[in-house]
Protein backbone atom coordinates (compact mmCIF):
# COMPACT_ATOMS: atom_id res chain seq x y z
CA UNK A 1 0.00 0.00 0.00
CA UNK A 2 1.55 3.11 -1.01
CA UNK A 3 0.67 6.89 0.71
CA UNK A 4 -2.37 7.59 -1.34
CA UNK A 5 -4.20 4.28 -1.45
CA UNK A 6 -3.62 4.61 2.91
CA UNK A 7 -4.63 8.54 2.78
CA UNK A 8 -8.30 7.14 0.95
CA UNK A 9 -8.88 5.78 4.50
CA UNK A 10 -8.85 8.73 6.56
CA UNK A 11 -11.44 11.74 6.20
CA UNK A 12 -10.96 14.30 3.83
CA UNK A 13 -9.53 17.07 6.29
CA UNK A 14 -6.86 14.64 7.77
CA UNK A 15 -6.36 14.09 3.93
CA UNK A 16 -5.65 16.97 3.17
CA UNK A 17 -3.78 18.67 6.18
CA UNK A 18 -1.04 15.57 5.57
CA UNK A 19 -1.15 16.55 1.81
CA UNK A 20 -0.50 20.04 3.28
CA UNK A 21 1.67 20.27 5.89
CA UNK A 22 4.14 16.94 4.03
CA UNK A 23 3.30 18.88 0.66
CA UNK A 24 2.56 15.82 -1.53
CA UNK A 25 0.53 17.74 -3.80
CA UNK A 26 -0.47 16.47 -6.56
CA UNK A 27 -0.41 19.23 -8.99
CA UNK A 28 3.49 20.97 -8.44
CA UNK A 29 2.78 23.80 -10.47
CA UNK A 30 0.23 25.49 -8.41
CA UNK A 31 2.25 27.13 -4.79
CA UNK A 32 2.04 26.22 -1.62
CA UNK A 33 -0.81 27.08 0.09
CA UNK A 34 -0.60 29.08 3.42
CA UNK A 35 -1.89 28.20 6.85
CA UNK A 36 -4.76 30.69 6.22
CA UNK A 37 -5.61 29.47 2.79
CA UNK A 38 -5.07 25.55 4.07
CA UNK A 39 -7.59 26.45 7.29
CA UNK A 40 -10.11 28.35 4.74
CA UNK A 41 -10.49 25.29 2.48
CA UNK A 42 -10.99 22.95 5.35
CA UNK A 43 -13.30 24.97 6.92
CA UNK A 44 -11.22 25.50 10.27
CA UNK A 45 -10.13 27.89 12.92
CA UNK A 46 -7.14 26.43 13.77
CA UNK A 47 -4.58 23.45 13.81
CA UNK A 48 -5.20 22.30 16.92
CA UNK A 49 -7.64 19.30 15.97
CA UNK A 50 -4.26 18.08 13.44
CA UNK A 51 -1.35 18.97 16.26
CA UNK A 52 -3.81 16.14 18.39
CA UNK A 53 -4.28 14.11 15.25
CA UNK A 54 -0.29 14.16 15.17
CA UNK A 55 0.21 12.18 18.34
CA UNK A 56 -2.21 9.07 16.79
CA UNK A 57 -1.53 5.57 15.50
CA UNK A 58 -3.02 6.37 12.57
CA UNK A 59 -0.96 9.21 11.62
CA UNK A 60 2.73 7.78 12.49
CA UNK A 61 1.04 4.95 10.17
CA UNK A 62 0.78 7.92 7.67
CA UNK A 63 4.12 9.09 8.30
CA UNK A 64 5.70 5.51 7.77
CA UNK A 65 4.42 5.06 4.50
CA UNK A 66 5.01 8.65 3.56
CA UNK A 67 8.69 8.27 4.64
CA UNK A 68 8.92 4.62 2.74
CA UNK A 69 8.79 6.52 -0.73
CA UNK A 70 10.96 9.08 -0.07
CA UNK A 71 13.53 6.52 0.70
CA UNK A 72 12.69 5.21 -2.19
CA UNK A 73 13.75 8.52 -3.90
CA UNK A 74 16.51 8.62 -2.21
CA UNK A 75 17.91 5.21 -2.97
CA UNK A 76 17.47 5.87 -6.73
CA UNK A 77 19.89 9.05 -6.28
CA UNK A 78 22.00 7.37 -3.86
CA UNK A 79 22.29 4.55 -6.24
CA UNK A 80 22.83 6.37 -9.86
CA UNK A 81 26.12 8.27 -7.76
CA UNK A 82 28.03 5.15 -6.58
CA UNK A 83 27.34 3.90 -10.09
CA UNK A 84 29.10 6.83 -11.71
CA UNK A 85 32.04 6.71 -9.25
CA UNK A 86 32.34 2.68 -9.54
CA UNK A 87 32.41 3.26 -13.70
CA UNK A 88 34.99 5.98 -12.87
CA UNK A 89 37.31 2.74 -10.80
CA UNK A 90 37.01 4.02 -7.30
CA UNK A 91 36.95 0.78 -5.02
CA UNK A 92 35.18 1.79 -2.53
CA UNK A 93 32.19 2.68 -4.81
CA UNK A 94 32.47 -0.50 -6.58
CA UNK A 95 31.92 -2.71 -3.16
CA UNK A 96 29.24 -1.03 -2.33
CA UNK A 97 27.72 -0.92 -5.92
CA UNK A 98 28.40 -4.66 -5.43
CA UNK A 99 26.57 -4.62 -1.97
CA UNK A 100 23.46 -2.18 -3.56
CA UNK A 101 23.22 -5.09 -6.57
CA UNK A 102 22.45 -7.66 -4.26
CA UNK A 103 20.31 -5.54 -2.47
CA UNK A 104 18.28 -4.63 -5.26
CA UNK A 105 18.13 -8.15 -6.57
CA UNK A 106 16.37 -9.53 -2.96
CA UNK A 107 13.84 -6.38 -2.78
CA UNK A 108 13.16 -6.93 -6.66
CA UNK A 109 11.85 -10.67 -6.00
CA UNK A 110 10.17 -9.75 -3.06
CA UNK A 111 8.08 -6.80 -5.35
CA UNK A 112 7.63 -8.85 -8.30
CA UNK A 113 5.96 -11.33 -5.76
CA UNK A 114 3.61 -8.63 -4.53
CA UNK A 115 2.53 -7.64 -7.94
CA UNK A 116 1.73 -11.36 -8.64
CA UNK A 117 -0.15 -11.65 -6.27
CA UNK A 118 -2.42 -8.79 -7.12
CA UNK A 119 -2.37 -10.27 -10.95
CA UNK A 120 -3.87 -13.72 -9.19
CA UNK A 121 -6.83 -11.74 -7.15
CA UNK A 122 -7.79 -10.00 -10.35
CA UNK A 123 -8.00 -12.89 -12.31
CA UNK A 124 -10.23 -14.67 -9.18
CA UNK A 125 -12.76 -12.07 -9.38
CA UNK A 126 -12.97 -11.86 -13.73
CA UNK A 127 -16.49 -11.38 -13.52
CA UNK A 128 -17.39 -14.30 -15.54
CA UNK A 129 -21.17 -15.74 -15.13
CA UNK A 130 -20.92 -19.56 -14.58
CA UNK A 131 -24.59 -21.28 -15.32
Amino acid sequence: MNIHEALQNVSYKKQEYFKWKHDIRFNQNMPRKTEEEFLKNVELKSLNTFHRWERTQEYKNLLLLLLESKVANDFDDIYRIVTEKAKEGDEKSIRLFLSMQKDIQSNAKLAAKTFEKVEDDESEDDDLVLD
